[in-house]
């Protein structure tokens, strides 16, 4: 379901973002309209991303993923400015594991969950916070099998 995962260091990158906490059952009613406002936004500023849709989960190691906070934006080479819900922000620079998993989004839990026991069974030791890449998704192609989504999970 995952390529081997293997260990980079990650490029700081400014970004646009909005900041939700939602549950997971809420994810699918408010990820879609954040996204169509984040671009709306930058055709706005006159702004054009500058690489694929991430969402960066700030804290994930904790009991029972009641709660999802995290960003959802996309790189940026030029600064947006803030205005309602859209702020500047960044993707730091960490050293992290990271894998691609093909498929729909449906299949992301189950491709994090390999992940997680692969990181854990080759001894590394991850930080609370995670980010997912939306490589190729519903934009690139109809068929959800050619999807690929970057998982990176920093380490400790």
């Amino acid at each position: 379901m995952i390529d081997t995962p293997i260990v980079v260091q990650t490029v700081r990158r400014s970004t646009a973002v909005i900041h939700l906490t939602v549950t997971p059952s809420e994810m699918p009613n408010v990820f879609g309209p954040a996204v169509g406002e984040l671009l709306q936004e930058l055709k706005a500023q006159g702004i054009s991303p500058a690489g694929p849709l991430v969402a960066y989960h700030f804290n994930l190691n904790g009991p029972g993923f009641e709660m999802f906070d995290f960003e959802v934006g996309f790189p940026v080479d030029t600064a947006v400015r803030a205005n309602g819900r859209v702020q500047p922000s960044e993707l730091p620079s960490v050293r992290a594991l990271q894998t691609n998993y093909h498929g729909p989004y449906e299949g992301l839990p189950a491709a994090w969950g390999e992940f997680q026991a692969w990181l854990s069974a080759n001894g590394h030791v991850a930080a609370p916070s995670l980010f997912e890449t939306y490589v190729l998704g519903p934009a690139n192609s109809a068929d959800p099998v050619t999807w690929q989504t970057e998982l990176t999970r920093v380490l400790a």
